[in-house]
């Protein structure tokens, strides 16, 4: 393991509290650097600061003075709880209540950890930010790159397509080329007290696992019912509120019918929740929004033309061949050479130069619209799935 430079620095770790973060302090204080950690609380929803698996609470915010203690470092923890619930939980909760699958780390890492933090950086006057994303930052000619983190189980590159080249600029990943147990290892002979602690899961603010509860509080609307529809324009039943499904959905739609159902779109100005069968998810051209571009071309030199990437829908899977294309207006759209099944307005779509292990990063953005090819057989109101989803 080894940091972005071997001359002793002033470094910021954000700490957690796990073992990833603990972990990243040890060893660049071990490296000789002057390290300070802070750690952000930035929610307190009871049961959630004691929930094993929950980040960024109580007892993360203990663990992670206990590990500064033990590190003989400065430790501060820093109350960012109101600019997370109007960044992170209000904008989560509106997407979900358009109908949307939103990924609230993205915005995290976005606009706290990698926009408020950084200037806390500046203001403490340490030359960089360090975490423990398993990520990879190399320096190139053309500035940093962004690269996939060596343990395929544990790449966070998905989360933080969103992070700009300034941004990149003041980071550190130590853990980019290390190994989750490794990682443990190392914990466990510095003799850390979070060495042995279980990784946080799910959605930190959600601590039932629940996200219509979360949204329904804060968005009382989305609990409307309305009607649940075929896409060959039958009513099927009705629902309480779209909150409690999400795209690709089969059990739990409380209908039935001769053949199995998905949902395959969410009408949320009409409460609608749309259902078909599995073909009629299949998605094969995505239009972005709020696209951040990380190549050594500047986006606008893609404008009119067609660029192989490998593209990236969800975290928990491998890239896949896809082309990417920037209309005379700037709107970015990909196009899935092999499409995908389930995909939902508000996930993150990542792109990559290939589809190796560690790849580069060369942006992303936010699914604003999904277009389907399949067209239902027989009599239908609506053939084409495009006049659902875009």
């Amino acid at each position: 393991m080894s940091s972005s430079d071997t001359k002793p620095r002033r470094i910021v770790v954000a700490m957690s509290g796990g073992v990833d973060s603990s972990v990243v302090a040890g060893v660049l204080k071990k490296q000789g650097h002057e390290v300070i950690g802070i750690t952000l609380q930035l929610y307190d929803h009871g049961a959630a600061t004691s929930k094993a698996g929950s980040c960024c609470a109580g007892q993360d915010i203990h663990d992670a003075r206990r590990v500064a203690e033990k590190l003989d470092i400065p430790h501060y923890v820093l109350d960012y709880e109101a600019r997370f619930k109007e960044k992170v939980i209000d904008t989560f909760a509106a997407s979900y209540a358009a109908g949307e699958t939103p990924i609230p780390c993205v915005a995290c890492n976005q606009n706290i950890k990698f926009l408020d933090l950084l200037d806390t950086v500046q203001e403490l006057g340490a030359d960089a930010l360090a975490t423990g994303h398993y990520v990879e930052r190399r320096d190139t000619a053309a500035g940093p790159a962004l690269h996939r983190g060596a343990d395929p189980a544990r790449d966070q590159s998905y989360f933080l397509y969103a992070t700009t080249k300034a941004q990149l600029a003041q980071l550190w990943f130590p853990l980019g080329a290390e190994l989750k147990p490794n990682v443990r290892e190392i914990a466990e002979d510095m003799g850390l007290p979070v060495a042995k602690k279980s990784d946080s899961q799910d959605i930190c603010f959600v601590p039932t696992g629940s996200y219509a509860r979360i949204v329904e509080k804060l968005r009382p609307d989305a609990a409307n019912p309305g009607t649940i529809e075929h896409i060959d324009g039958r009513i099927l039943g009705e629902h309480q509120g779209i909150i409690h499904y999400t795209v690709g959905q089969r059990r739990g739609l409380g209908i039935a019918d001769s053949a199995p159902l998905y949902v395959v779109a969410l009408d949320a100005p009409g409460r609608r929740v749309i259902v078909g069968p599995r073909e009629a998810l299949l998605t094969n051209k995505l239009e972005l929004r709020d696209v951040n571009w990380l190549g050594d071309e500047g986006l606008a030199e893609l404008v009119g033309s067609t660029r192989e990437v490998y593209a990236r829908v969800r975290s928990s899977q491998s890239p896949q061949l896809a082309e990417l294309n920037v209309d005379n207006s700037g709107t970015v759209s990909v196009t899935l050479i092999d499409g995908d099944h389930g995909v939902s307005k508000g996930q993150a779509c990542v792109f990559y130069d290939h589809g190796d292990a560690r790849a580069r990063v060369l942006g992303g953005g936010t699914i604003n619209a999904t277009a389907n090819t399949f067209v239902t057989a027989g009599p239908t109101r609506i053939n084409d799935m495009n006049a659902y989803i875009t």
